[in-house]
């Protein structure tokens, strides 16, 4: 049998961009797993080409197969119809395919679409930590497999970031779940916020860890402050230096990864370049992963196989919270710019609530704007 290691990862979609960079990849047999965002035709009733579903079956029937959601929107106030399908949909696809965990994007999804829209920030509150632990829990029924959440790449103030690790932390507990630590949203945080790497690090329960990803992104410019950039975590560019520089860093600190995970969208594996560049930087992520363990033993401690389930009889919500979030919302989508998005806020319930807008940062309400009116 083969020595248990930590796998070099590629997130491989029925996209004709990504699959034509990685298959160069696959062709030389260096995909160890796949990651597969099971829920991206959830609303085409797209039939999967017979294939793509033999590249799944493959990689599934060698327990080499991972499911990361997208849509889901996880700390929706109320639980919604269509969240109800997307379990559904889980259901049924974790039949068809064996699954080595499933993970979600923690946040809520902005835009009235359902299926449009980027997770944003929440609250860190009983209500909040309720709600995202039962539909974790609904998600580990659905899928009955190890189950997880993905780091936010945007935050609105210093505060929230030092607190997201306790957060995620607080959700997964009850079922054993685990952690993907997005490197690149990682490093948005650290520019954003100018934190130092050991400060924010030290932040997280690194052994929740089970799955890293690196991407690339974009930098925006800030209109509110001339002299910044905001990193933004956009998926269509090549990985950065730092992140790789920050991958070295976190391997030897989570001693239960078992996945590294290369990440982009199609939009930026258009041309010759872009597709070679994509190549260039799985070899440099799995030279990383590959000298990590020729150096160390890889004993895992936790499978996160899940523990015990909380009671899915009743449906937890927060008719305030969703209420709150439509507002937001609409504010984001609606508004001309960050001075206008804050005075319409004050003069909502968002004023002197859990969210906190007293303290948000002016360019990270800009960028929020940004990004819920490209969604929008």
């Amino acid at each position: 049998m083969d020595t248990p290691k930590i796998l070099p990862t590629v997130a491989c979609n029925l996209d004709a961009d990504i699959l034509s960079a990685s298959l160069p990849l696959l062709e030389e047999g260096r995909v160890a797993a796949i990651e597969w965002s099971f829920d991206t035709l959830f609303k085409r009733n797209h039939i999967l080409p017979e294939w793509f579903q033999e590249l799944l079956e493959t990689y599934s029937q060698a327990n080499r197969l991972i499911g990361h959601g997208v849509f889901f929107s996880l700390f929706s106030g109320r639980l919604l119809p269509e969240q109800k399908t997307w379990l559904q949909h889980l259901e049924t696809v974790s039949k068809q395919y064996t699954f080595d965990h499933i993970t979600e994007h923690f946040g809520f999804m902005t835009g009235a679409d359902f299926h449009k829209g980027a997770p944003m920030s929440i609250p860190y509150s009983k209500s909040t930590v309720a709600i995202g632990r039962d539909r974790l829990s609904r998600i580990q029924q659905a899928c009955q497999c190890p189950v997880g959440l993905e780091n936010l790449a945007f935050s609105y103030s210093l505060e929230e970031v030092k607190k997201h690790g306790d957060f995620l932390n607080e959700l997964i507990e009850p079922l054993n779940g685990f952690i993907i630590l997005d490197l690149h949203n990682f490093y948005c945080q650290l520019h954003n916020f100018n934190i130092p790497f050991d400060t924010l690090i030290a932040l997280y329960p690194l052994d929740r860890v089970r799955e890293i990803h690196i991407s690339g992104g974009s930098w925006q410019q800030s209109i509110v402050n001339e002299q910044k950039q905001i990193r933004r975590d956009t998926h269509d560019g090549a990985v950065p230096q730092m992140v790789f520089e920050l991958l070295q860093k976190a391997l030897p600190l989570c001693p239960n990864l078992k996945y590294v995970v290369m990440e982009q969208l199609g939009i930026g594996l258009q041309t010759e370049a872009d597709r070679l560049q994509f190549y260039r930087d799985f070899l440099q992520m799995e030279y990383l992963v590959m000298q990590y363990n020729e150096g160390h033993v890889y004993q895992p401690h936790n499978t996160f196989m899940p523990s015990g389930s909380l009671d899915t009889t009743r449906v937890v919500e927060d008719e305030y919270l969703y209420a709150e979030q439509q507002i937001l919302s609409f504010i984001l989508e609606h508004a001309k710019d960050h001075e206008d998005a804050l005075h319409q806020m004050q003069q909502t319930a968002l004023r002197q609530s859990s969210w906190d807008i007293e303290h948000w940062q002016p360019e990270m309400i800009d960028a929020a704007l940004r990004i819920a009116q490209k969604w929008k």
